[in-house]
């Protein structure tokens, strides 16, 4: 598959002269409809780039993306007055299937349209698609105020709280994920059993393997780059099929649409390649599971310091990254189902499979929930480990932050660093399953407090409906043990 150059996120003319001006180019934009010609600056960006059609979306609580094509002409008008989303989208889960216990939605309200706002500084151009543009959607009130359960509008709301303290956060996502070569319907023919792999055997970090489908690899790292998702690195993991790909850190709000981007940009590539990529935490009860590693640091607001680094304090852990890492192991366990939002998250959980089991932290230590990675101010961050494939980046990026703002202002100073095992340690076990971990989140009052009640109300909802399609489930385990048998 041809992949064109790259393509950048569209400027506002005059931030792209400062960036000719420091011979970068410059991919932070401001909203171009707050600037003074700004339709018309994207008319004439649509003109440069042959743009025939935009297609808008956005991820709902699952972190499934939902959205549609549109014509230019109605593009053009959406980006200034906003325009229509049916919220059911806020309404069903991942299947399509309706909620019987949502609040926000439902057959009370007669699913009624949401109010939807183009965020044009995410303007891109699809490499797969070159005639397409794609925009990113924000969920709004009729007053225009954030529509508080929208995943997106959590992460902006905690963005802004850690810039009110003064720091700038930067993130980055690495995935891990499984590539079979199925089709959506060979999966539900094979009855997603016996599904066959892109490569056999444990292949972790095999030159081999990616050089053999060297063709799907610079399509997945062309095309992610191509669609402004900058790949730091990529690599085969432990696993038939599996593979590693790490997303360049950025300012958070843009680090979460790019996580976000890229399980889609993954899957969509795969797909004209006749592949399917999977982002499940467990697939294989015999296979470590995928991860979802979050790497975080607070710098000050102009990006000149990074905050967590201190030369003259042990392990150059400043003060702030103590108390940092302090909120998040301390409200771990009754944040845990908005980290792990699946059944199958806590299946990736077990001993000696590099998923953590415990709430611990250690430097460089990959048997711990967070790990510390550095020793000096460039590099300086921790690594929250808890975090999946599964994970919906913008609750996953927004609640760890939370956390760790939280154990700022309380000045809470974490346990004692694990040395050694982390799965050995003395520590609290992770929550065992959605159902429990539910519950936490639930009776937290600092959930509430660092989240906003109507969003963990509405995640609550939605992830005991969750628990409860599985608890009806019939599943292969259970006939294969007891059918002929019992």
């Amino acid at each position: 598959m041809a992949i064109r150059p790259k393509a950048k996120v569209i400027s506002h003319p005059a931030m792209a002269r400062r960036a000719r001006a420091k011979e970068k180019v410059d991919t932070t934009v401001r909203p171009v409809e707050r600037e003074p010609g700004g339709v018309d600056f994207l008319r004439k960006w649509f003109e440069e780039k042959g743009v025939r059609k935009v297609k808008l979306g956005a991820v709902d609580v699952d972190g499934v993306w939902r959205g549609k094509y549109i014509s230019n002409e109605k593009f053009f008008s959406a980006a200034q007055g906003g325009l229509g989303f049916c919220d059911v989208v806020f309404g069903w889960d991942l299947a399509d299937e309706l909620l019987d216990n949502t609040q926000v939605t439902g057959w009370h309200t007669g699913y009624p349209d949401a109010q939807a706002r183009v965020d044009v500084s995410t303007g891109r151009i699809i490499p797969w698609e070159p005639d397409t543009a794609a925009f990113l959607l924000d969920f709004v009130n009729s007053d225009g105020t954030p529509f508080e359960p929208s995943p997106r509008q959590l992460l902006q709301k905690v963005a802004r709280r850690a810039r009110d303290m003064g720091f700038q956060p930067k993130f980055g996502a690495e995935y891990e994920f499984f590539i079979f070569k199925e089709t959506p319907h060979s999966l539900k023919e094979k009855g997603f059993q016996d599904l066959t792999p892109l490569t056999p055997g444990m292949c972790g970090y095999s030159w081999l393997r990616t050089s053999l489908n060297s063709p799907l690899v610079h399509a997945l790292i062309d095309g992610c780059n191509g669609f402004g998702v900058d790949i730091e690195g990529f690599h085969t993991e432990t696993g038939p099929g599996v593979f590693e790909a790490a997303i360049h850190y950025d300012e958070l709000e843009k680090a979460a649409d790019k996580a976000v981007l890229f399980k889609t940009a993954v899957k969509e590539i795969c797909a004209r390649h006749g592949l399917t990529a999977c982002f499940m935490a467990k697939v294989n009860a015999k296979l470590p599971g995928c991860s979802g590693h979050v790497h975080q640091s607070l710098w000050t607001l102009k990006g000149e310091r990074n905050t967590f680094h201190d030369a003259s304090a042990p392990l150059g852990m400043s003060q702030t990254m103590r108390h940092y890492i302090g909120g998040q192991v301390e409200l771990m366990p009754e944040l845990t189902a908005l980290y792990w939002p699946t059944v199958n998250s806590y299946k990736r959980s077990v001993e000696n499979t590099w998923a953590p089991t415990t709430v611990t932290w250690g430097r460089e230590n990959r048997t711990t929930a967070i790990r510390v990675i550095g020793d000096n101010p460039k590099c300086m961050r921790l690594e929250y480990r808890q975090l999946a494939a599964d994970m919906n980046p913008y609750i996953g990026m927004a609640v760890s932050l939370a956390a760790g703002l939280w154990g700022i202002e309380n000045e809470v100073e974490p346990p004692p660093m694990c040395e050694g095992n982390g799965y050995a340690a003395k520590a609290p076990p992770l929550p065992r399953n959605l159902k429990d971990a539910v519950e936490l989140v639930e009776r937290s009052e600092r959930a509430r407090e660092l989240l906003g009640g109507g969003f963990v109300d509405h995640y609550v909802r939605t992830r005991k409906w969750e628990v409860r399609q599985y608890e009806r489930a019939v599943t292969n385990w259970e006939l294969e043990r007891y059918m002929e048998l019992i």
